[in-house]
């Protein structure tokens, strides 16, 4: 993919580089991030728990492209995950943070799922974004430029049966973006969350245990795509085909709201 494509900022590496940190890059969209970052000439610093994945994702990047790839094997639900991500990073210079960690699980009743498996949602989906976003940010505001990424969900807009959880948690994502956004754009710092639908990503894969629920699926290199080229759109992202079930579900009654999120996502929540 040549750089042709890009159309919102004159130069991508300018305003994000030189290092992206992609929490969450081994695979799906954070892994069309990787190669799309890479293609625009910013060096990568990779995290996730899969090192196999991860070293799959720098080898065919590093193939392709001159950029500097890194790769850190870090649990981003764990207590010192922060400290070790800025280990990783402590002599680089990093411009945009994409955070595209915290997928669900699965379809599942609050009340069957496990106190272990709720709380790695809500770190994933909170305290992880929260604290990267802090730490990267403190550089970026010292510079006055940079970019953050927070991937989020058009599940943000209303709760939903069998994904109470996660729909609560990418609600935070929405609201701590908006207001991220409100602190650090004066500051020349472009913040976004970026609401996506059903993508065809490995995490979708693995949460509707191998079925097809027939509902249609973006693909993960579009998403990036977009995301990068209206990044300074924030703070909120929605892709056009989205647009209009965005704004319906934010204007509906709250009861309405549920249940037209609960009635729409049935076929993928269904087992």
């Amino acid at each position: 993919m040549g750089s042709a494509w890009w159309s919102g900022v004159t130069d991508l590496a300018q305003r994000y580089g030189p290092w992206a940190v992609i929490a969450g890059g081994s695979e799906g969209v954070g892994a069309a991030f990787a190669h799309q970052l890479a293609d625009a000439g910013i060096n990568l610093l990779l995290i996730a728990r899969n090192a196999a994945t991860l070293a799959g994702v720098s080898a065919e990047i590093t193939a392709a492209h001159t950029v500097h790839v890194r790769t850190a094997v870090i649990d981003l639900a764990a207590d010192d995950m922060a400290d070790k991500v800025a280990a990783s990073t402590s002599d680089i210079d990093v411009g945009l943070l994409v955070y595209n960690a915290g997928a669900a699980s699965g379809p599942q009743l609050v009340i069957d799922q496990s106190p272990d498996e709720i709380m790695r949602l809500i770190r994933l989906n909170t305290i992880g974004q929260t604290l990267l976003a802090r730490h990267f940010g403190q550089s970026m505001a010292a510079q006055g430029r940079g970019g953050i990424i927070l991937l989020g969900s058009m599940g943000a807009n209303a709760g939903c049966m069998q994904l109470a959880v996660y729909s609560a948690v990418k609600a935070y994502t929405l609201t701590f973006a908006e207001g991220l956004w409100a602190e650090l754009h004066p500051l020349g710092i472009d913040v976004a969350a970026l609401m996506i639908g059903r993508t065809r990503t490995p995490a979708l894969e693995r949460s509707e245990y191998g079925q097809d629920s027939g509902i249609p699926a973006a693909e993960p290199d579009d998403i990036a795509r977009f995301a990068l080229a209206n990044l300074g759109a924030g703070p909120v992202l929605v892709p056009p085909e989205l647009e209009a079930a965005f704004l319906a579900l934010r204007a509906m009654p709250r009861r309405q709201a549920v249940e037209t999120m609960t009635r729409a996502l049935a076929p993928q929540t269904r087992r």
